[in-house]
């Protein structure tokens, strides 16, 4: 089968067919991460990887990122399992990216579906290169150069009220005290600008007074969200998706009542600059 690569929008995404991914090896995964830089998120559909399977592929792309709350799997406790039947609410329902409260954010986030609800569970990206670019220069030139705080607590807080997480919150805080971060960050490998706030961790934009860094995040939590940079896709069992953590958000659409299970990894990064 030939490989193929069809753009979900003009903005980002792609599903690749024509490729194994248990074929994937250390001779040819430069060009499984091409796929990544090129699209930013980019689905493989009927792939049904066993955990640790999932792991092989994760690890060519670096180490793994182990996130340090909610549920693990019981035979490979480095993969995250998202487990929701009522999600309204639970953090994933918001634009983010991924464990940005970390020193060195997630580079790469790894997603299988597992079980679906009959109806629902859709999942949204956003490209924060495009976000960056479509505001004006002024507030371009204005956000450059400054740096945000990006912070745990709302986030745990929301997992160990709703049972997902049993972590002591006073250890967590001490464990991962709050980091800051470019609010405009460069990619290290493509070289582009993007946007790096999310409603998830930002707390506050460092250089700003109270009343500006409320009203700055305000204004671009809202921008993030036009539909000129996204992408929606429609998950069927079995589909594997990799996108980069250092220039996208996602939105998981909580729009189901039913179980619906995702196998994830996320792979380590490097300090935003």
């Amino acid at each position: 089968m030939t490989l193929t690569v069809e753009p979900l929008t003009t903005a980002t995404g792609a599903v690749v067919t024509g490729i194994e991914l248990r074929d994937i090896d250390e001779t040819n995964v430069a060009e499984f991460e091409q796929l990544v830089l090129d699209n930013l998120v980019v689905f493989f559909p009927g792939q049904a990887l066993e955990p640790a399977e999932q792991m092989r592929l994760a690890l060519l792309l670096g180490d793994i990122d182990v996130a340090p709350f909610g549920p693990k799997h019981p035979d490979v406790p480095e993969m995250t399992v998202l487990d929701q039947q009522s999600p309204l609410g639970e953090g994933a329902d918001a634009w983010h990216s991924d464990n940005t409260f970390r020193g060195e954010p997630p580079s790469y986030t790894m997603l299988q579906s597992v079980l679906l609800p009959p109806v629902g569970g859709d999942t949204c990206w956003a490209n924060m290169y495009e976000a960056y670019d479509a505001l004006s220069e002024p507030m371009q030139g204005f956000l450059d150069g400054l740096t945000a705080t990006h912070d745990l607590s709302k986030m745990l807080e929301v997992a160990v009220a709703r049972g997902n997480s049993d972590a002591d919150l006073g250890e967590m805080r001490r464990l991962y005290p709050p980091e800051h971060h470019p609010v405009v960050r460069t990619h290290p490998r493509t070289g582009r600008k993007a946007l790096f706030v999310n409603g998830n961790f930002t707390t506050r934009i460092d250089q700003l007074s109270d009343a500006e860094s409320r009203t700055t995040l305000k204004l671009l939590l809202e921008h993030i969200q036009s539909p000129l940079f996204q992408c929606r896709f429609h998950w069927q069992p079995g589909t594997l998706a990799l996108w980069d953590n250092r220039c996208l958000q996602h939105y998981a659409v909580p729009d189901y009542d039913s179980r619906r299970i995702m196998h994830r990894f996320t792979i380590s990064g490097d300090r935003p600059k």
